[in-house]
């Protein structure tokens, strides 16, 4: 709460009273009140006036007990313990979004009902001056259009479409009249690398990046770009919502997310979904619209997967022997000083291959999701001081490396999903100086995946008008 406080600070300096401090700070959110950093006399006549409501957390609908936060019905996903509060000996809590702060039978949710503050209408809020490919441009006005008709639609981008500069006009057209937008994806990594770029572009809009740990916390930005769980603590507060990703996990899989980016939604209010490989559910969705682009900014066609068999790679590595042809790629490609990236299954069999590596005195690093210093290793890779960078599906999409040549070995495993390799196939060939390059499946078997991803990197393609 510190921001905020800092903030507030700011407020009363300019003459706010306290009640103004609550509206901002409640602007369309729902919180626990343990949240709320004023003191109890100062809501209770807010509470009596109902201009703040006051709703139970968890709520039995239809037999069922749900989390009014996060939509849980999950029984598995419920606890109960014996509570001081209110004397229950099972007070239920939800344990799915435990970690934004219990929420349980006996607490309530606070939220504003009382007049909402209008956004200022921002004219030539975008200063961005460049140059759009005719297909971004062509998916750019469609975006404007479900802005303005506050409509639901999907942008399904190749991976280095520029789906960002995509959102620039219809985001101009909802500052224009005062709209307030919400940016939601899945990832940390994703909000970090927007705010700078949208801050940019639209120096005149108030925004705050929110995820674990933040400081851009403006409770009255008129852009928020958050992680799908910062989400959850908003309610009926976005005139346009934007789902980048939204084939991702953990949103894909987790439906509370989902829940989240509707509950967050005004009832009338402009629904956007961006990505590069969308799930057929959205695809076949009757009410909403979906605008392709087939072909990356800079006008060259996405290089295709190739297919080289190994063998038991797994069992080679173990006995400290080379799968079939990876020697070859690797020292070929290390010859050209080209910068490498090898995805690995999991963590366990990248500790494994890196372990091999060494023995083989191959110069290398590897990164996962639990590695502490996998952001420095990261920026090193993209510096170029660490050649051949070993990976899980952390890097599978969101970053972006000049002349990146890509490997995957046991591509056959469940883990590389159909979604998956294309994303992993899209980190080549990004940079228009180096629209080309090699991606290679290395493999025991060929899977239904692996050939669908490479049927679809075809068709695009062929739709961008490629042979």
């Amino acid at each position: 709460m510190t921001d905020f406080f800092c903030y507030a600070l700011l407020l009363w300096k300019k003459g706010c009273v306290h009640v103004e401090l609550i509206q901002l700070f409640m602007l369309g959110k729902r919180l626990l009140r343990t949240e709320i950093p004023f003191p109890k006399h100062e809501l209770q006549p807010l509470i009596e006036n109902q201009t703040l409501m006051l709703e139970t957390g968890l709520i039995n609908k239809n037999g069922k007990i749900l989390c009014r936060r996060c939509g849980n019905k999950d029984k598995s996903l419920l606890g109960s313990h014996p509570c001081a509060k209110c004397q229950s000996s099972k007070c239920m809590y939800c344990r799915h979004c435990l970690t934004l702060g219990k929420i349980s039978s006996c607490q309530m949710l606070y939220r504003w009902t009382g007049p909402q503050l209008p956004f200022p209408k921002v004219e030539a809020a975008l200063t961005w001056e460049g140059e759009l490919s005719s297909g971004q441009r062509h998916a750019s006005k469609q975006v404007r259009q479900a802005v303005i008709n506050q409509k639901s639609m999907l942008v399904w981008a190749v991976c280095g479409a520029g789906k960002t500069e995509v959102l620039f006009e219809g985001l101009a057209e909802a500052f224009l009249h005062g709209h307030r937008v919400l940016l939601a994806t899945p990832r940390t990594d994703v909000v970090k690398e927007l705010y700078p770029r949208l801050k940019k572009s639209f120096p005149l809009i108030k925004m705050s990046a929110l995820y674990g740990g933040s400081k851009d916390r403006a409770p009255d930005a008129q852009l928020v770009i958050a992680t799908t769980h910062q989400v959850m603590r908003f309610y009926r507060a976005f005139d346009v919502v934007i789902v980048d990703e939204v084939d991702a996990f953990p949103f894909s899989f987790d439906q509370s997310l989902q829940y989240a980016v509707e509950q967050a939604q005004k009832q009338l209010s402009a629904l956007i979904y961006l990505s590069a490989t969308p799930d057929h559910t959205l695809l076949q969705s009757s009410d909403i619209e979906t605008i392709k682009i087939p072909r990356r900014f800079h006008n060259h066609p996405l290089p295709v997967p190739r297919f080289q068999w190994t063998g038991n790679w797994f069992k080679k590595v173990t006995n400290n022997k080379w799968p079939n042809g990876l020697n070859k790629w690797l020292a070929e490609n290390l010859a050209q000083n080209k910068p490498l990236l090898l995805f690995i299954p999991s963590i366990n069999t990248l500790q494994l291959t890196s372990a091999f590596l060494h023995n083989e005195s191959f110069s290398h690093q590897t990164v996962h999701a639990e590695d502490p210093e996998r952001h420095e290793k990261i920026t090193q890779f993209r510096n170029q001081q660490i050649p051949l960078l070993l990976t899980t599906t952390i890097l599978e999409r969101g970053v972006t490396f000049t002349n990146v040549q890509v490997a995957v070995l046991g591509s056959e495993n469940d883990v590389f999903t159909e979604a998956a390799l294309v994303q992993i196939s899209g980190r080549v060939g990004r940079h228009p100086d180096y629209p080309q390059g090699d991606i290679c499946f290395f493999h025991n078997g060929k899977t239904k995946a692996m050939m669908k991803a490479k049927q679809q990197i075809e068709n695009m393609n062929k739709e961008a008008g490629f042979k």
